[in-house]
């Protein structure tokens, strides 16, 4: 009987149906314009969602509209808007958008936007705060943190402080992006008047003012050409204060307070609050507008560590390559070193130190070098210029005058005379001379060199306004450099290089000077620098150079790198040339010819007898850590309001007085700015390791225990806190980046410090000690130290009575009561290993000037001297301090890594191939080092996940999370960020974004119904081919 053919259809209908039901159960996004994906700055949302507002920032420059219209097409993901932005700049094209995101998709988000071809990056709207700094001359000083507690904002220095304040700078640090201000009249003193009887009073000059705004109608300004608010307030007006007398300081009319340029054009720009919080893209969005409206000087009373706060210093160059000068204060984090501020730091920013009237650097204004360029370079001069900043007489919030005192007052001093020196120049002709690099050339070569500051605290000197009148009046485009003499012989402005003279054998010294070009935004190195010895004896001198590829905007940089010939190892004298090289710029408009210039750096430098090697130290500056980018957190657990390591930790930053003492003390030290296998231990006494964060390479581990057992060096090791707990104590939520900050290590990386201290014996522990000790009449405060837990029998071990604050050291201030008990802790050890000596001391205080009690300078000299020297001290070398049986603690009692810290995104070792760099001895550049075979090597620490970069900075992963899930996942705390920076923390939540439940079933209906479909298929096919039965045979087996 043969079958009807409905059972058939039946059987063929019900898979179909099965896979048409099945999609349709699968859950699809909406398409990309099914929602409204814009609402304004202002407007309100469920409070119960969190969302962060993220900048994105595209490679192009189009209308606002332009950019949500690409965005919206090209994302297909939930949870983010576009937010509009209503200020005077959305009359213009920006190169980029405003958008918030909900926290719960954030990281599916934010990779659909960093795919699109137009988008350049993704970064947090960062805020930016500032404290109360002109209520009738008072100003609380509130540091990032208050009592051990992260306060709202922004990391950025301090910069303003109440005179009375200023012998009370233990906090350097602030959690904002300040303004710095506080009190005289100066512009006689400058001689300002004798330019306004030439006729020169700033008049068509557009000064942008960016600050807290101003008042209309205000009596001491001529000339309020325009004031705009980039806030979330609406107002124009200064509430404040400080943006009405820094605009006063500029362009003030009042007799008892002039300004420089009276009938200069102010443009007030207000970008911070009352409540005195500002963010990132008020910045971006109002530099925009300076750009788009043709200003031509900009002052920026604010500053902060971070340069590498891309959205913001990206945007600075962007500034000055359109031709506007800016103007900024250095900082008021003085007298410390290494603590210049950003944007002042940059070499197209004509950065502002302060002075007062007599000549001397003042207490507060910032110090350099320049730290962008360590371990393997050497900072630049900054600041660029000196002025009086002190007792400042500026304009009061509606009427009258008042003094205030910082480097915020000395940066419009020097903005007034530069409007006052931009009215010089015919408006016609005004810029196609004038712009960023003229000008500085024209302060920088008309300053007064004061007698008594060095390069890094004075820059060029005091500025001279009639001397840079005089350049600016024949000024005729062309690149210079700056500075534009080295000479040993002129102490001490050329310290620190006047203070250790050049001989044979030495690691490379290494000189940073800033190109000029004044003849375009872009320029460009002719031929490779050339040395020029002005006698015989100046052959003796090898110079190699490293220098800016492309000069821009405006300004590059030329490293010499000097070392002294073999030949020269018992030469004694000095040696003198210059450097020549030519910078061209490609012809200006109307110009048919490349414009061109010769830039010559005069060198006198002194040159001794190569020293015997018990008077040669290698300072070890590779293996720092600084911040920025990652959580260094303080040495000195004690500086409450002070988290963050980030002066240097370089030998003529916040160790330059440890150098100028071991100077004194006649040792010569040399910097180390490559791993331990790119120098030769045969040339050195000590090696010398302070308060180090960062891993060592195998080879380095290696090649230290040869250099001490069979070559004889000596190993002097400085340590510092480590401990777990307190690490994570110290972890805490910032606002601003929407993510969890984790210290990257302790004070120092104890358990790499071990490993590289594992072949002697000699082991660091997790303890944090906290007292007062004395050694031979010596008073010395041992503050967050660590104790010595591993160290071998025949040696000298020094143990002391200490507090242990291990538990609360930081997250409570500690005071000592009668009911708590000190114990005896080992703390100093000496000992003879081989051919070499070794001394180890757990705190590193005592040599760092940034928060020093008591100094150990006096301890360092008695190691020195048994290490390079194999002196010793009676009383270090004791019966009662020998061992006569070893310090051990078992491997797992030691202090170890942690697992939850990305630690490859700040090391140089970690997941790193080991190499010497451009400060080591010519003949390895490039190498892997000392008796070294050339091979790759990537290094991973045992317990360290895989680091994806891009989530690197002051992030956390889990222990639990290190494999990251398929499906995407909620993070909570989470942000992107700035991807140069990584400052992102993933932590999973307990539920996906998307559920299983929502795709997994339909998904299995439609994979059965398609089989079932299959099957009847193939079923059907065989019931065909039996009733043809008389089919050919080549399909039978079909």
């Amino acid at each position: 009987m043969i079958a009807s053919p409905l059972p058939r259809r039946t059987s063929i209908a019900f898979p179909l149906i099965s896979i048409i039901v099945s999609f349709s159960l699968l859950h699809f996004p909406p398409p990309p314009n099914s929602h409204n994906h814009t609402v304004t700055l202002n407007s309100t949302d469920d409070p119960r969602i969190r969302r962060n507002n993220y900048i994105v920032r595209f490679i192009h420059y189009d209308w606002a509209q332009a950019h949500r219209d690409y965005l919206q097409l090209g994302l297909r993901s939930p949870g983010w808007c576009w937010i509009e932005r209503r200020n005077p700049a959305s009359g213009y094209p920006t190169d980029f958008g405003l958008v918030w995101i909900e926290e719960s998709g954030r990281e599916v988000v934010i990779r659909e936007i960093e795919r699109l071809g137009l988008v350049k990056d993704v970064n947090v709207d960062a805020s930016y705060r500032r404290r109360d700094l002109l209520k009738e001359g008072r100003t609380d000083r509130v540091g990032a943190f208050v009592d051990g507690k992260k306060r709202p904002g922004k990391i950025f220095t301090a910069m303003s402080f109440c005179e009375a304040e200023e012998g009370e700078r233990n906090s350097s640090f602030s959690w904002r992006r300040e303004l710095l201000s506080e009190r005289s009249q100066v512009t006689s003193l400058f001689g300002a008047d004798a330019l306004w009887t030439k006729g020169y009073t700033g008049s068509k000059v557009k000064m942008a003012v960016f600050d807290t705004g101003i008042r209309a109608n205000h009596p001491h300004f001529r000339n309020i050409k325009e004031r705009t608010n980039w806030t979330n307030e609406d107002t124009l007006n200064d509430n404040l204060g400080h943006g009405t007398f820094v605009a006063g300081v500029v362009a003030g009319g009042d007799a008892d307070c002039l300004g420089f340029a009276p009938d200069t054009e102010i443009y007030a720009f207000r970008v911070f609050t009352d409540a005195q919080v500002s963010y990132t893209s008020w910045f971006l969005d109002a530099f925009n507008y300076a750009i788009s409206t043709n200003m031509d000087v900009l002052n920026l009373s604010i500053g902060g560590p971070d340069y590498l706060d891309l959205p913001f210093v990206e945007k600075v160059w962007e500034i000055t390559a359109n031709n506007i000068i800016m103007v900024s204060a250095i900082g008021n984090d003085g007298p410390l070193y290494g603590t210049l501020n950003n944007p002042a730091d940059q070499s197209d920013v004509i950065g502002v130190g302060g002075i007062d009237y007599s000549d001397h650097i003042a207490s507060f204004s910032s110090r350099g070098m320049s730290t962008w360029e360590l371990p393997h370079g050497y900072g630049r001069v900054k600041p660029d210029v000196v002025a009086y900043g002190r007792d400042i007489m500026g304009s009061k919030i509606s009427t009258g005058c008042k003094s205030l005192s910082g480097t915020s007052v000395a940066s419009p001093v020097v903005a007034g005379m530069v409007c006052l020196l931009v009215s010089v120049i015919p408006e016609s002709s005004r810029k196609d001379i004038l712009n960023p690099a003229s000008m500085k050339q024209a302060l920088v070569e008309g300053a007064a060199k004061l007698t008594g500051p060095n390069m890094y605290e004075q820059g060029a000197g005091r500025v001279d306004l009639l001397a840079s009148y005089e350049i600016l009046k024949s000024y005729q485009p062309r690149a210079s450099i700056f500075p534009s003499v080295l000479d040993y012989s002129d102490c001490p402005y050329s310290w620190p290089f006047c203070r250790q003279p050049l001989y044979a054998g030495a690691m490379p010294v290494i000189f940073n000077a800033t190109i000029l070009n004044g003849m375009g935004v872009i320029g460009y190195i002719e031929s490779s620098p050339t040395w020029h010895p002005s006698d015989e004896e100046g052959n003796l001198l090898s110079v190699h150079f490293t220098y800016s590829e492309v000069i821009w905007p405006w300004t590059g940089y030329l490293s010499l790198h000097m070392q002294i010939k073999e030949e020269g190892a018992q030469f004694s004298g000095d040696i003198e040339g210059n450097v020549t090289f030519r910078v061209f710029s490609p012809p200006a408009q109307g110009e048919k010819e490349h414009r061109s210039s010769t830039c010559v750096l005069q060198l006198k430098l002194k040159v001794v007898p190569t020293p015997p090697r018990s008077k040669r130290v290698l300072w070890d500056q590779f293996h720092n850590i600084k911040y920025p980018p990652g959580y260094i957190p303080r040495d000195s657990l004690d500086v409450r309001n002070d988290i963050l390591d980030w002066h240097g930790d370089h030998l003529h930053t916040n160790f330059h007085i440890m150098f100028n003492m071991l100077r004194d003390a006649g040792y010569y030290v040399e910097t180390l700015g490559s791993p331990l296998t790119c120098f030769d231990a045969h040339q050195y006494g000590t090696l010398l390791l302070v308060d180090l964060e960062d891993e060592y390479f195998p080879e380095e581990i290696e090649k230290l225990r040869d250099d001490v057992i069979n070559n004889g060096l000596g190993l002097a090791v400085f340590g510092e806190w480590y401990n777990v707990d307190t690490m994570v104590k110290m972890r805490f939520f910032d606002d601003n980046t929407r993510s969890w900050w984790t210290p990257v290590t302790g004070g120092a990386n104890i358990p790499a410090l071990n490993d590289l201290l594992a072949p002697f014996g000699i082991a660091f522990g997790d303890k944090i000690l906290k007292g007062d000790f004395s050694i031979d009449g010596e008073q010395s405060r041992y503050a967050s130290g660590t104790d010595i837990v591993r160290f071998p029998s025949g040696g000298y071990v020094h143990s002391f009575s200490f507090l242990d604050i291990s538990e609360s050291g930081a997250t409570q201030n500690v005071l000592r009561t009668a009911d708590m008990a000190t114990v005896d802790f080992p703390i100093l050890g000496l000992i003879e290993a081989g051919e070499g000596r070794i001394a180890v001391y757990g705190d590193s205080n005592c040599l760092d000037s940034s928060h020093m009690v008591t100094n150990c300078y006096w301890l360092l000299r008695r190691i020195l001297d048994f290490t390079s020297g194999n002196i010793r001290d009676p009383v270090l070398f004791s019966n009662s301090a020998k061992q006569d049986s070893s310090l051990y603690e078992e491997d797992n009692q030691l202090p170890s890594r942690r697992t939850d810290v990305n630690f490859s995104a700040y090391s140089a070792v970690v997941g790193k191939e080991i190499s010497c760099g451009s400060d080591t001895r010519f003949e390895i550049w490039g190498t892997k080092g000392y008796n070294l075979q050339v091979r790759g090597r990537n290094r991973r620490l045992p317990g360290f996940p895989v680091i994806d970069l891009g989530r690197g900075l002051n992030s956390s992963n889990h222990t639990s999370n290190l494999r990251r899930p398929k499906v995407s996942v909620k993070s909570r705390g989470d942000s992107v960020g700035n991807s140069y920076l990584g400052l992102l923390y993933g932590e999973e939540h307990d539920m996906p974004v998307l559920a299983t439940s929502h795709w997994i079933v339909p998904a299995l209906v439609a994979v059965t119904g398609l089989l079932v479909f299959l099957s009847f298929w193939r079923i059907r096919q065989k019931r065909r081919r039996r009733r043809k039965g008389s089919g050919p045979g080549r399909f039978s087996n079909l």
